[in-house]
């Protein structure tokens, strides 16, 4: 099977594209797998300062496979170990971002955006809620937008993605999210592993203290929203194209 993570390395960045365009890049078992792997092994390069994670197709990421979902511990212990790396990570996305990919790019420490890219919380039109998700993501959001985004399944664009807190910068209309990009990496390659890692632990302690805190109980609710018969019901009716049946 070709890989789905890929990783490159230039000046001290570590780049992992996700490369499962077919999936629309949603988070299987073996991409989660894959990219734990990646993760750990760009973190071992004494010569890395920071982990660009970015995409291949149109989509960053569509959230769980809906036809061979990964383990909720699995994508769990992803979240911690981005979280818990020593060096920054950094999202870059010039696609969509839907649901659990949202976790991914929230647990990120820089998310930087194309202006074409657009986002939606979409569990709960699929019987489903952004329960694990909601560790790395509720610390960094507004609170009134995340009570707005995660009940409506309302797609919003890069613009409201930066005005809630979901991104750091976004590229505008005509720029280039590389060229936004430079000089955050600049920065990142002229400090010291030490320092970044002392200043990550501290910028990132919410969303650990969450994850830790929180993780159990919430991958258990996750493990029973998808058992249950109205995420099966959501599930059917999305790869149906119809509404599902509570739908008014």
């Amino acid at each position: 099977m070709a890989p789905l993570v890929h990783a490159a390395q230039a000046t001290g960045i570590a780049t992992l594209a996700l490369d499962s365009p077919g999936n629309r890049n949603a988070l299987s078992a073996d991409l989660v797998a894959e990219l734990r792997s990646a993760l750990a092994t760009a973190s071992a390069d004494p010569a890395v300062r920071a982990v660009v994670l970015t995409h291949t197709g149109n989509t960053f990421c569509a959230g769980a496979d809906l036809k061979s979902p990964c383990d909720p511990a699995d994508f769990l212990a992803l979240l911690r170990e981005i979280a818990e790396l020593p060096e920054p990570v950094v999202a870059r996305v010039t696609g969509h971002v839907r649901a659990g990919g949202l976790g991914l790019l929230g647990v990120c420490d820089i998310a930087a955006a194309g202006p074409r890219s657009s986002y939606a919380f979409t569990e709960t039109h699929l019987g489903l809620a952004p329960a694990v998700i909601s560790m790395p993501l509720l610390p960094r959001l507004d609170p009134r937008a995340a009570s707005r985004y995660f009940l409506t399944a309302e797609a919003f664009d890069a613009a409201e993605a930066a005005r809630i807190g979901l991104l750091t910068l976004h590229a505008a209309e005509g720029e280039d999210v590389d060229a936004a990009l430079e000089p955050v990496l600049a920065g990142l390659r002229k400090a010291s592993p030490q320092g970044l890692a002392a200043t990550k632990a501290l910028t990132s302690a919410a969303v650990r203290e969450a994850l830790t805190r929180d993780g159990a109980r919430l991958t258990e609710l996750s493990a029973g929203l998808f058992a249950s018969d109205e995420a099966r019901e959501g599930i059917t009716a999305r790869f149906e194209r119809r509404e599902p049946s509570w739908s008014l």
